[in-house]
């Protein structure tokens, strides 16, 4: 199972630098530039729902499900 981040791509659709992000949000910026960069492994649906909210997207906006390459299912 692979899930990417697209947040930095909606992020820059929407010109919105992550400084404004975090304040809108309520994440600081450590966490919301990890999510950003794909280094964490779980988003809380409480964030997820405040970033769609600023954003005006969808969560498929900035989740994304790729196969593994090694997938044997």
């Amino acid at each position: 199972m692979a899930i990417i981040l697209r947040l930095d791509r909606v992020m820059a659709d929407r010109k919105i630098s992550l400084n404004e992000l975090s304040e809108r949000v309520g994440v600081s910026n450590v966490n919301l530039s990890k999510i950003k960069t794909g280094k964490v492994s779980a988003i809380r649906f409480s964030t997820l729902n405040a970033i769609c909210r600023e954003l005006k997207c969808q969560p498929g906006d900035v989740l994304e499900y790729t196969e593994d390459d090694d997938s044997s299912e």
